[in-house]
């Protein structure tokens, strides 16, 4: 048995092949025994892509390791490929010396023609840098279910765990966990259960008694903060923040949504959680969603919608009511490839300025974006914060690569989640004897407006889409009138209580350097820094949760430094803001591949920037 600190392994397979729940089981395991872990699920938009193709292909990595880690990992230690199909998708990601463990059953002349082998890659010099494990998987499935009575195609189906008994043996993971899954996923085809069950243990006793694997594994647990963990999900995390959010507030939650890759988890997750007050409501279009959450906050509730950016499209008109009416309302955007349609299953960070001005007239909204799948939990609680505090709309940014992302997640204890109970009008507040309710009194200190539940005895108002008097809340076509109150709804959101960025320089003030990023791009970057750090140059990290308003001290840190580099999976949206705001010449390293950064190009971005502020120095 060998020691490592880490490892990265991708099974890769059609999408049919169950990779994705094989993937994930792995993970689970992983996280149970106590590794750090971060994973990278990749998966065609086809519900059933092209069987046996490049496009079909579906792949999920996992990084594990016995300290802090913050990717999923640029190449694959391990590459576990089904089909000819998933070698060839893969096999330029695996370094020279990877092990590939290959299922040779699909290697057969119609499958590599169909990807455009025009020889078989296991007889030419095609895997000759790699250690090549062949193995029979579906032969071998079928051989361990024979008794079972199952058909060979529903036999051939156990493949995945096959494969995935083999990585457990490989890898010293515990095996009780995963089959008291299957039980349970299977619990009304006890049968099914039990085929899955026999393929898992009989890929772990082939790594046991065939003399192809000669070493094992070990990846020992990693030393984490004291606590209770848990495996998460963005998009889960997402939900148990706005469970959280609408408990420490004491509201009931409307989910207001309709189904979108990738937000749908949010919807299946918070349906599951009735018992905390949550209602999710499946509307017939993304306009009926968010008028729905919109109408829920007028009602005296919290209203949440959850979608991607052609959602935010059409979504667009609501939310500038939601800002005429300042009322609070939190739309989550999990970001994906566009424009259009575009690539529903890949990430990006494009949606950027579609939620800074992607309405008419002058509707500034206030922009949240959590770095990680485990952040979401406390990114949808400070997003709520600030909707109920201020009486506004908030964007919450996410992206596919943390959506569909895990890692560990340290459980709060409740009682430290901010207090988010909220103060609804009671009684008339005009400043006159006239005993009127007046909706656009403001609270001195955040401009938020009073909050009247509707039915609520003398407090009768009028709020809608047409311009409102200041105060009275009447409706105004007066020119100084409209002018005050676009200025006031402006510095209402100026005004938002952001804490200020917190810099990383391990140096001590010696870098010249700053990298800056926001959303998911945070792994990425922050690997890259300790990479570049340990080739003995200094850089500086920040990251962006709060992308309006932006930290007060953020114009400071940019012009203290000779250089900030700011790496986005668009073209630039945040560097554009960031030169318009500050006058500072930040460069942009853009990426819209619809995949993440890996650590390594941009550790080669910033070690060329540093060389080359050095020299200029001189």
């Amino acid at each position: 048995m060998v020691v490592v600190s880490r490892m990265v392994i991708r099974f890769a397979g059609d999408s049919g092949d169950g990779m994705q729940l094989t993937g994930d089981r792995f993970t689970s395991e992983a996280a149970a025994f106590g590794n750090d872990l971060s994973t990278m699920p990749n998966f065609p938009a086809e519900i059933r892509a092209p069987q046996g193709t490049i496009p079909g292909v579906s792949s999920f990595q996992v990084h594990f390791a016995d300290y802090d880690i913050l990717t999923p990992g640029d190449r694959p230690d391990v590459l576990v490929a089904m089909n000819p199909a998933a070698l060839k998708a893969n096999l330029g990601d695996v370094p020279q010396g990877g092990t590939i463990i290959l299922n040779t059953d699909e290697f057969v002349k119609r499958n590599l023609t169909k990807v455009g082998y025009a020889t078989d890659p296991l007889e030419d010099d095609t895997l000759s840098a790699y250690q090549v494990h062949r193995v029979a998987m579906s032969t071998l499935t079928q051989g361990a279910l024979a008794e079972t009575g199952l058909g060979k195609k529903d036999a051939e189906r156990c493949k995945n765990m096959f494969a995935l008994g083999l990585l457990s043996w490989m890898y010293h993971r515990p095996t009780e966990g995963t089959e008291r899954f299957l039980r349970e996923k299977f619990a009304k085809k006890p049968e099914i259960a039990e085929a899955n069950i026999l393929a898992f243990r009989a890929g772990w006793n082939y790594g046991e008694t065939t003399e192809s694997f000669a070493t094992t594994f070990e990846v020992a647990p990693a030393k984490l903060a004291p606590g209770t963990y848990r495996q998460i999900t963005g998009n889960t995390a997402l939900a148990y923040g706005i469970v959280a959010a609408g408990q420490r507030s004491g509201l009931q939650i409307l989910l207001g949504t309709y189904p979108i890759t990738p937000a749908s988890d949010i919807l299946h997750e918070l349906s599951r959680h009735k018992n905390f007050g949550i209602i999710t409501f499946q509307a017939e279009d993304e306009i009926a969603g968010i008028g729905a959450a919109l109408g829920a906050s007028y009602g005296g509730a919290l209203g949440v919608t959850s979608t991607s950016g052609p959602g935010v499209a059409l979504k667009s008109e609501t939310i500038g009511l939601g800002v005429m009416v300042e009322l609070p309302l939190v739309v989550i955007d999990v970001q994906r490839g566009g424009p259009s349609t575009g690539l529903p299953t890949k990430t990006e960070q494009a949606d950027l300025l579609q939620a800074m001005f992607g309405r008419n007239g002058e509707s500034p909204v206030p922009i949240v974006a959590p770095l990680s799948p485990a952040d979401c939990f406390d990114a949808a609680i400070e997003a709520t914060r600030i909707a109920l505090t201020y009486r506004t709309p908030v964007l919450l940014l996410s992206d596919g690569a943390i959506a569909n992302g895990s890692e560990p997640w340290l459980i709060p204890d409740v009682d430290t989640l901010p207090d988010l109970r909220v103060q609804f009008a009671s009684e008339p507040n005009a400043d006159n004897d006239s005993g009127e309710f007046w909706p656009y009194v403001r609270d001195p200190e955040t401009l938020a407006r009073a909050w009247a539940v509707p039915g609520t005895p003398g407090l009768q108002h009028r709020i809608g889409g047409l311009e409102k008097a200041d105060k009275t809340g009447h409706i105004s076509y007066d020119p100084a009138n409209h002018d005050t109150m676009v200025r006031l709804r402006q510095a209402k959101i100026d005004g938002i209580d952001v804490p200020d960025l917190l810099v990383d320089d391990p140096s001590g003030g010696k870098a010249r350097v700053l990298a800056l990023g926001w959303g998911s791009s945070f792994g990425p970057i922050g690997a890259a820094c300790r990479r570049v750090r340990k080739l003995g140059m200094p850089i500086a990290q920040a990251h962006l949760r709060h992308l309006n308003p932006l930290p007060g001290n953020l114009g400071d840190i940019l012009r203290s430094y000779d250089k900030v580099v700011v790496p986005e999976m668009n073209l630039g949206q945040l560097a554009l803001l960031l030169r318009a705001k500050y006058l500072v010449d930040v460069h942009s390293h853009t990426k819209v591949a619809g995949m993440a950064f890996k650590a390594e190009e941009l550790q080669n971005v910033f070690s060329e920037i540093i060389t080359s502020v050095t020299e200029a120095a001189k």
